[in-house]
């Protein structure tokens, strides 16, 4: 079933993190803009190319960049929201719609930097066609990126939605499903593990680029990149937009470095550049 509990669980977790991050960098207030920038990052690739900036391009604009890796993304807006980090790098704007609406917060993409497209990947079948009747398919839990797996699978013919289907949608919102196939709901971490057990799965581009899968080539079916609405920005709680590190930041990360960068590391198609 859903995993309605986990921003509720990732807010409470969160409490210990801050102390945690509170204790690590001791006299570092990410609200001092003349200290150094704290960015919250999943470790790949997001925290790849942070870190790329930061090493190669921060120094030069005078930027002091500090990048923290979270591996549990659900913790990354609740870090930014009190605080403990100056911004993130991680989501997409209907995840990020989601999570302020359940939320009540009020965090705000500032630049789009990558896309990672969603793909159906499977160890028993070499097409999607080839999936048999009744095929079970690993899809990730959460709200948007469950709905997003859904409208993959749609735009390739292997289920409808019923009109109107947006990013909520749900199993119960398909109409017509002439393969029969079942569906797992799992953490999306989870889902690239799941494919000796399922006949195929649903798996984000973060989590199929650690678990050694190329879109580009191992992707039964890839979303396109084309007025995709799933790119990943850098994101700052309400009022942070104008700080200047972020302004110098945002610059940096939609630089031609950064897209070359990105186009040399992931030639797979695992990540592509949105600017």
């Amino acid at each position: 079933m859903r995993n309605t509990a986990k921003i509720t669980t990732a807010v409470l977790a969160a409490g210990a993190l801050t102390l945690g991050l509170s204790a690590c960098g001791a006299g570092k207030d990410a609200s001092d803009t003349s200290g150094p920038l704290i960015v919250a990052a999943s470790p790949v690739p997001h925290g790849e190319i942070l870190n790329f900036v930061k090493d190669n391009l921060a120094k030069k604009e005078g930027l002091d960049l500090e990048v923290k890796e979270f591996t549990d993304y659900t913790s990354q807006n609740p870090a930014t929201q009190d605080g403990s980090v100056g911004a993130n790098y991680f989501q997409n704007k209907p995840y990020l719609d989601d999570y302020n609406k359940k939320n009540g917060t009020d965090i705000v993409p500032v630049v789009t930097v990558h896309l990672e497209p969603l793909g159906l990947y499977s160890r028993k079948a070499e097409k999607a066609d080839d999936l048999k009747s009744g095929a079970t398919v690993a899809v990730p839990n959460d709200t948007v990126n469950e709905a997003r797996a859904l409208k993959l699978l749609a735009a390739h013919g292997l289920i409808t939605l019923k009109d109107g289907a947006g990013n909520e949608a749900t199993p119960s919102d398909i109409t017509k499903n002439p393969k029969n196939l079942k569906f797992k709901e799992l953490e999306a971490a989870q889902t690239p593990r799941s494919l000796d057990d399922v006949d195929a799965a649903v798996v984000n581009g973060n989590y199929a680029i650690e678990s050694d899968l190329e879109p580009s080539k191992d992707a039964l079916v890839l979303e396109s990149p084309k007025n995709n609405p799933y790119g990943n920005f850098l994101a700052v709680k309400k009022g942070q937009e104008n700080d200047p590190r972020v302004k110098k930041l945002a610059k940096l990360l939609t630089s031609p470095e950064v897209k070359k960068f990105i186009q040399d590391k992931y030639a797979d198609g695992s990540v592509l550049a949105s600017f």
